[in-house]
């Protein structure tokens, strides 16, 4: 066949081949003895396996880059070829007639495979035995061949190895479309790859756990095991990555939230549903204190709405026909509600309980209202992924000339709360969805809007395509906490569209009618989730003036007690939160616990500090700052709480 040329990026080196030669054949030829450190190739038709020919890729001169085993499209090429390794050695072991196939996509640092073992289970026990099977798989470095097949071949073949899972998945894949298998020694499956050339070319793995999953997400469909792994291209790398693993479960909010007594979960009367117990509600409730502060001063009221409304509200919003599926509804008197899962209706219904003026905007209307999310069971995660939280929600109206204005305080107000925590963010400006409502003209205006507040504010941000609500753009913040995870909070979103489907207007100077703008925001996004997100952050061991308990007074002996309830009683009225251990135990011990509880400041209290009235303080860090008066602390401590520190003024 005649020869084709290639333009080899980033280099643009021009060389000349023929369509039947693999890409594995050019980059040996062209890398000598390197060629190992490239694992696939990106094409005019995406990245690819090295095991494909030119001629795949199509016909005429066109360019490609090899993709570097250090970079992260290589990672995201090992980790799916680890997967398939696994479902392998997962064969092996079980017996491939015993084994159901689900799925086996990567994942952010790693990768899974869903199960289903016959009269059968993987137990956590036997992964080291599965991670000797895939080494072994990987020793004998089997080729990984594509091929494909038309659909009925497709079919016939997953049902003559027992796969209905995978006979299901053809089933609603296109018409007329090849389908894609890959191939390693006596392991077949249905992928689209890509994947590396042979399975010796893997890096250090490690299987980390199991856990329940449903066939495509549904509690309807039969519950399959699947096992994580990872994969990365050095030991070290890899073991970074399982000691960020061990510090992510040390802070696990859900292990540590009813440990400390903030929070509770019952799986089985409200799932999704947490009860917060005292401390934790003490904790929410400071941090609605400093979030009603700033607001305040930001111009904000606040407001409370119903959180049972009509279906006819729900209609006219639009949620009835872009949300429905996510709504919880209620049937009385031949009349349908709503348990609301957004705030923003009602909020607009305030607004038109009377006419509006131009004077009267830009009206800033907040609220902590509580909505209801229908979640399936199976992505339910404490505080994280829940069905019944509370939005710290608030709604600008304003006119157009003032988009711009109100979106960088907006973005101001963001910066200022995230600050408080020590909180740095990313930010995205999300683009118009499919599934949208509005004209292109008004869309145009909104999005320009929203990148002129970026630009005024010198906020760096990057445009996520596709993603923004039904009803407008929006711009995303994600604070990255100590261990570099990063989590959507806050959003500002505009809203042309709402106004419109409700008939909102005010009177402008012209003393004629004239459409309002509307800006959907938050902050903290989901109170619940924030709190999970300081969890984790803090380890469970909150700054004082977010601290449900802030001091604990220990008294060394019975006799002391008396002396440190004084100093209790001193201690409440000033604000300051604080209990008395009184337990017959040893003082290491009381101590000890209240580290434990991640108490801030401890008050050992024994015969010299009564007699010369003081106390012994010490932080949980187990500093010993020794003996001060109760006044000198307190001043200190108060400056600290009304600081908003995020350590302790006393180290």
């Amino acid at each position: 066949m005649s020869a084709m040329g290639l333009i080899v990026n980033p280099e643009r080196v021009k060389i000349d081949v023929t369509p039947e030669q693999t890409f594995l054949e050019i980059l040996k030829s062209e890398k000598k003895d390197r060629w190992k450190e490239w694992v696939a190739v990106k094409t005019k038709n995406g990245t690819t396996d090295l095991t494909r020919t030119v001629g795949e890729m199509g016909s005429g001169e066109y360019e490609i880059e090899w993709v570097h085993r250090d970079t992260t499209e290589a990672q995201s090429v090992y980790r799916h070829t680890m997967s398939h390794i696994l479902a392998q050695a997962v064969t092996h072991i079980y017996g491939v007639k015993n084994v159901v196939l689900g799925i086996g996509p990567t994942i952010e640092n790693g990768f899974y495979y869903d199960i289903l073992i016959d009269n059968g289970a993987v137990q956590e026990e036997d992964l080291p035995k599965i991670e000797k099977e895939m080494e072994r798989i990987i020793k004998e470095n089997y080729p990984i061949r594509h091929f494909t097949l038309p659909k009925e071949e497709a079919i016939a073949l997953m049902r003559e190895k027992g796969q209905p899972y995978k006979v299901e998945l053809i089933e609603h894949l296109p018409e007329g479309e090849p389908i894609s298998f890959y191939e390693q020694g006596d392991f077949v499956d249905l992928c689209r790859g890509p994947h590396l050339s042979s399975t010796g070319i893997i890096r250090p793995f490690k299987l980390l756990s199991l856990a329940g999953a449903y066939w495509r997400g549904d509690e309807k469909n039969q519950m399959l095991q699947r096992i994580y792994g990872t994969a990365f291209p050095t030991n070290e790398a890899l073991k970074d990555y399982l000691e960020f693993l061990e510090e992510s479960k040390r802070r696990d909010h859900r292990r540590l939230g009813p440990q400390l007594g903030l929070f509770h979960i019952d799986t089985e009367i409200a799932a999704g549903m947490p009860f917060f117990l005292e401390k934790g509600v003490i904790a929410l409730t400071e941090l609605q204190t400093v979030w009603r502060k700033f607001h305040k001063e930001a111009g904000y009221i606040e407001v409370i709405t119903p959180l049972v409304m009509h279906e006819k509200l729900w209609r006219q919003s639009g949620h009835w026909d872009h949300y429905r599926e996510n709504m919880y509804f209620i049937e009385k008197d031949e009349q349908t509600y709503a348990v609301k899962p957004m705030n923003c209706p009602g909020h607009i219904i305030i607004y038109k309980s009377q006419a509006r003026s131009y004077r009267e905007l830009p009206w800033k209307m907040a609220e902590f209202g509580k909505v209801h999310r229908y979640e399936r069971s199976g992505v339910l995660h404490g505080l994280f992924r829940v069905r019944s939280f509370t939005q710290d929600d608030a709604h600008i109206f304003m006119t157009e000339d003032d988009i711009v204005r109100e979106a960088t305080d907006l973005i101001h107000l963001i910066d200022r709360m995230y600050k408080v925590f020590g909180f740095e963010y990313r930010v995205d400006l999300s683009t118009r969805p499919e599934n949208s409502m509005g004209s292109d003209e008004l869309w145009e205006l909104a999005t320009e809007s929203l990148k002129k507040a970026l630009v005024e504010t010198q906020v760096d941000y990057r445009i996520n395509e596709g993603d923004g609500a039904f009803y407008g753009p929006k711009i995303d913040f994600h604070i990255k906490d100590c261990l570099g995870r990063t989590w959507q909070c806050a959003t500002v979103q505009l809203d042309f569209q709402m106004p419109e489907r409700f008939d909102m207007t005010y009177i402008g100077q012209d003393n004629q009618e004239h459409r309002p703008v509307m800006i959907h925001r938050t902050v903290f996004g989901s109170l619940e989730r924030f709190m999970g997100i300081l969890i984790e952050h803090y380890a469970g061991a909150f700054p004082s003036w977010l601290a449900p308990v802030q001091v604990s007074v220990l008294p060394i002996a019975d006799r002391h007690n008396d002396y440190c309830q004084r100093v209790k009683e001193t201690l409440a009225n000033r604000g300051i939160r604080a209990q008395v251990d009184s337990r017959s135990k040893k003082i290491n011990y009381k101590i000890r616990d209240a580290q434990l509880n991640k108490v801030p400041y401890m008050m050992v209290v024994g015969d010299k500090e009564v007699e010369e009235e003081k106390i012994a303080l010490r932080t949980r860090n187990e500093k010993d700052l020794g003996a001060i008066t109760l006044d000198s602390f307190i001043d200190v401590f108060e400056k600290e709480v009304k600081e908003l520190a995020d350590h302790s003024l006393f180290e």
